[in-house]
């Protein structure tokens, strides 16, 4: 079965330096004397090798795909809509509740929701509001960094899929010095060696971007958040003033001061 595989590979080869030289008008020696081109280089691990790499590939789309998002997303006007809270402190500085919370159920957000949360909770007065609005600033806050979370994952994988692919390469060519008893020359070696390290390149190619992309992400959401947080402590300002100023009853007496042991 081995030498079958070996046999179709050689054939394949065969046919892909004919394809080649004849698209470029060369002879396959000259083609196969050639200096490898890039694709060429992707694809010289061997099937192992062609495997991880499409792994590796995934993994970059996979990036790509979530640096966009993140891109799209992470945004002043998706996190804080324009004019919001603004809106929602007049409402609540005339009295309005019901139009406050219409105006955030309008404009689905990270700051509407913890708006709304502070809304819900204005009957239990000022303590309850803050208490609400850190804990929803919290659950947020948490959703978008599991979010950019995965770019840092994917920048971790991707070297170790790469080195996956150099170990199982240097195995197979240290096999094939074995198999030959010595009598491999250090070129052989030397070109199983390098056709194995592509793989890691490819991881290191990946994982640096995403590294790098995770760095930029996070700083975003970390201002975003702070902004959004001290945005919806301003709208409900007026709350907190109105409670702490709020004049004592006429008529009222200030309690006793406490007695020692009745003396």
């Amino acid at each position: 079965m081995r030498q079958l595989l070996i046999k179709s590979a050689a054939i394949m080869w065969s046919l892909c330096l004919t394809a080649t030289a004849l698209a470029q008008g060369t002879t396959p020696a000259e083609a196969e004397s050639a200096p490898p081109g890039f694709f060429s280089i992707l694809l010289s691990g061997g099937p192992v090798g062609v495997m991880i790499m499409l792994v590796l590939f995934a993994l970059s789309l996979t990036a790509a795909y979530l640096v966009f998002e993140h891109i799209m997303t992470l945004r002043r006007t998706e996190i804080m809509p324009e004019g919001l809270g603004d809106r929602v402190r007049e409402s609540l500085t005339a009295g309005r509740v019901a139009e406050a919370d219409q105006a955030c159920r309008q404009h689905p957000s990270f700051l509407s929701f913890v708006i709304l949360n502070g809304l819900a909770e204005l009957d239990g007065g000022w303590a309850a509001v803050e208490k609400a609005l850190e804990d929803a600033t919290a659950e947020q806050s948490a959703r978008l960094f599991r979010k950019i979370e995965y770019l840092s994952v994917i920048g971790n994988i991707a070297p170790m899929v790469g080195l996956l692919g150099t170990v199982t390469g240097m195995i197979i060519a240290f096999q094939q010095v074995a198999n030959t008893q010595g009598s491999a020359g250090a070129g052989d070696l030397a070109e199983g060696i390098y056709q194995a390290l592509v793989t890691t390149v490819g991881g290191l190619i990946i994982a640096i971007p995403c590294l790098g992309a995770f760095a930029i992400f996070r700083n975003r959401v970390d201002q975003l958040v702070a902004e959004a947080a001290y945005v919806a402590l301003h709208v409900f300002a007026p709350l907190k003033r109105r409670r702490s100023t709020k004049p004592q009853p006429s008529g009222a007496t200030p309690p006793p001061p406490p007695t020692d042991g009745g003396v």
